[in-house]
């Protein structure tokens, strides 16, 4: 726990804009490294943090990261002597984001929850003892942030952490985490993510947005109407490089419809170099997005661009637009809470879905000896 904490802490202190979500991932990134303390930062090379962060945001980490192992004690005061060097820039930013969690800490030592404000169901429930129902839940996590967006602009993990804690001590037996009876970690982490999450949906209001394309009726005439027009307004979480502004360096309007109309040609060939299609996927970026955000069909998109709707192209499109590897991704959380996923899979979402149980039998009869492995 007090790795974790220290983690966050480094974090927020070099990095305090990131998203709270990149930055749970950053977290698990250094756990898996094995950093502990401040001294471990100076083995950390840049590629070692680019499944979690962009090029540009990890060299900055870890530039703050090595100038405060050299120098610990005078990191600080060095940003007032000789701001113009990147570390100390650093360090003004993380003076700032101290203050501003000092501030934080403030209002959440005062804050206190307004239970008045939900509902009796939800009131009875939680003084019996009850766990409420997801729906109650959420109306209960969006009039608790309603009331801690008023206190202070600042919300990060930590104010969220603090407001969970008072009201898990409140109704710990209807919102602590149990799982089999045993309650998981601090018994607050779902709490916390729930409040986090919901915190960064409202201020997701002024984010840029991407265009979502609208069901029509059977009756409208979508012909006559531009794309710009019939698509509606979307939130693009988790995108580092959604609505691409320019064309690449020396490509033209022309050369990315000679590489779009080549990779439908390689699509249709069984043994295309991947190294080939790659790197037209990844020079065609613009051109996809271009196609993407102004609310083409999917089954337009299909026909312009079908290697994205097979892993080659799944897999450089997420690069490309999320700057994470998707398998990488995708593994490396697997091998932290699949065994988890699968047990509880196992032992209680066969109980309560009927597709489950059949997925689960027919699961058994193919390879029984899995599932007794996984059960375990």
């Amino acid at each position: 726990m007090a790795v974790q904490t220290f983690l966050q802490s480094a974090i927020n202190e070099v990095l305090p804009d990131l998203a709270e979500a990149s930055k749970d991932i950053l977290k698990e990134t250094l756990q898996s490294l094995g950093v502990e303390t401040h001294d471990d930062f100076q083995f950390i090379v840049e590629e070692d943090l680019l499944s979690a962060l962009r090029p540009i945001q990890a060299r900055k980490a870890l530039a703050a990261w090595k100038f405060r192992c050299q120098t610990p004690e005078t990191s600080r005061s060095s940003s007032n002597a000789s701001p113009d060097t990147p570390p100390s820039q650093l360090s003004v930013s993380s003076n700032s984001s101290s203050s501003n969690q000092t501030s934080a800490a403030d209002w959440v030592d005062t804050f206190e929850i307004t239970w008045e404000k939900f509902s009796e169901e939800l009131m009875q429930s939680s003084e019996r003892g009850k766990r409420p129902s997801p729906k109650m839940r959420k109306k209960m996590i969006r009039i608790v942030v309603s009331e801690i967006m008023r206190k202070s602009s600042y919300l990060g993990k930590r104010s969220s952490t603090e407001v969970a804690k008072k009201m898990v001590a409140k109704y710990p037996k209807s919102l602590q985490d149990v799982i089999d009876g045993d309650v998981i970690g601090p018994g607050n982490h779902s709490l916390v993510k729930h409040l986090q999450y919901q915190i960064d949906n409202v201020k997701r209001s002024t984010m840029p947005k991407i265009r979502k394309r609208k069901r029509c009726s059977e009756n409208s005439d979508t012909d006559e109407i531009p794309p710009e027009q019939r698509a509606a307004i979307q939130d693009t979480y988790g995108c580092i490089n959604w609505n691409v502004k320019s064309l690449p360096l020396g490509e033209t309007a022309e050369s990315q419809q000679q590489k779009k109309d080549k990779l439908k040609m390689k699509f249709l060939q069984k043994e295309a170099n991947p190294k080939e299609m790659k790197l037209l996927l990844r020079t065609t970026f613009y051109s996809q997005r271009k196609d993407i955000n102004q609310g083409e069909s999917i089954q337009d998109v299909l026909e312009a661009w079908p290697l994205l709707f097979h892993d080659i192209g799944m897999a450089v499109h997420y690069k490309e637009l999320t700057g994470l590897g998707l398998k990488e991704t995708f593994m490396r959380n697997m091998n932290m809470k699949g065994k988890r996923l699968l047990n509880y899979m196992n032992t209680v979402c066969v109980n309560k879905n009927k597709r489950f149980f059949q997925a689960q039998t027919k699961l058994m009869m193919v390879n029984p000896a899995s599932m007794l492995n996984d059960s375990c």
